[in-house]
């Protein structure tokens, strides 16, 4: 920890841990590698960024389930002090929420099965009345499958974890997410496989959402994100994650 964030924090953590109120952080636990719901807990590369945060401020964590649907109305309604999970810095999500500095930045890729692999790699292919293209319900895989396949056949899938069944399946052709989910998902499946994850159809950040005009809790996650990214510890836990020695 740097000289700077260690005052950072030490101005936020209360003196004495049973001071302070739980961190409430919403999550929807469907989005690997930044939050997995596992058991009664989760996992992921957020989930480990944010609890080791609220250690250095001598906070607890206490995870708010949430959907992509109900993001919006759980944190406007403030039911939560984060919200973190693969979250992209999406101007419809500025409307309710202040946005965390970008610590990666992430693109819509297709998933298709191995078979279809040479089929689907670009939009113009994928928006054609004859395919299938499934999404699930709420976020931005949904908004941008309304935006640009307006030709093709669209199901809204409720869950963004049996969606990649779905495919495998043969009831459905593609799903257009995130790259560097579809990276990690391959690995579960390999009958799928995810294309041109280097070269996505557009561009956008990773964030933390934050309360509205919050300045004490923006500088707490801005300056521990700061300097996660400058020791590498992120890279890192991405290259575990999805990295070609991948272990988690």
């Amino acid at each position: 920890m740097t000289a700077g964030l260690a005052v950072t924090l030490g101005l936020i953590a209360p003196a004495r841990a049973q001071d302070a109120p739980p961190l409430r952080v919403c999550t929807t636990g469907d989005y690997p590698p930044y939050s997995v719901a596992e058991g009664s807990g989760y996992r992921g590369i957020d989930i480990d960024l944010v609890g080791d945060m609220a250690d250095a401020v001598h906070r607890q964590v206490r995870f708010v389930p949430t959907t992509w649907a109900a993001m919006g109305d759980d944190f406007g309604s403030r039911a939560c002090d984060l919200a973190v999970g693969g979250i992209s810095d999406s101007a419809a999500r500025g409307a309710y929420a202040d946005f965390s500095l970008r610590y990666g930045t992430d693109g819509k890729t297709p998933i298709v099965r191995a078979a279809d692999a040479g089929k689907y790699d670009t939009i113009e292919q994928i928006d054609q009345p004859q395919v299938r293209v499934i999404v699930n319900r709420g976020g931005t895989n949904e908004q941008f499958a309304r935006t640009h396949f307006p030709h093709a056949r669209l199901t809204v899938w409720p869950d963004n974890v049996t969606i990649f069944d779905q495919i495998g399946a043969g009831n459905a052709d593609v799903f257009v997410t995130d790259s560097v989910e579809g990276r990690y998902r391959v690995r579960q499946h390999p009958d799928l496989r995810v294309l041109h994850p280097e070269t996505p159809f557009d561009s956008f950040g990773k964030v933390f959402l934050l309360p509205k005009g919050d300045m004490v809790t923006a500088a707490m996650v801005n300056g521990w994100l700061a300097s996660r990214l400058a020791t590498g510890d992120i890279d890192r836990r991405f290259a575990d994650w999805i990295g070609p020695r991948a272990t988690a």
